[in-house]
């Protein structure tokens, strides 16, 4: 059965809190050359088949329920057979 991946980050133009905290964190124990670090969610679909009328539902799933889209982006919806 196939699986879709869908990528979720918040807005550019938005802080990101807990990648502030982590790039900090990062900073802190000596990991230089990181300029920043943006934190997102990945969700996996498994669904039966990955055709047109499917990956159209993921979509609209993905822009209703899995993001806000107030303060987040949809960046990426694939295929993983």
């Amino acid at each position: 059965m196939p699986t879709i991946v869908v990528d979720v980050m918040p807005k550019a133009e938005l802080l990101d809190p807990q990648g502030k905290a982590v790039a900090g964190a990062l900073t802190r124990l000596g990991h230089a050359g990181i300029d920043g670090v943006r934190i997102g969610k990945r969700f996996e679909l498994t669904v039966e088949t990955a055709d047109e009328q499917t990956l159209a539902d993921v979509e609209k799933i993905a822009a209703e329920i899995l993001s806000n889209s107030v303060i987040e982006d949809v960046v990426g919806i694939e295929v993983v057979e």
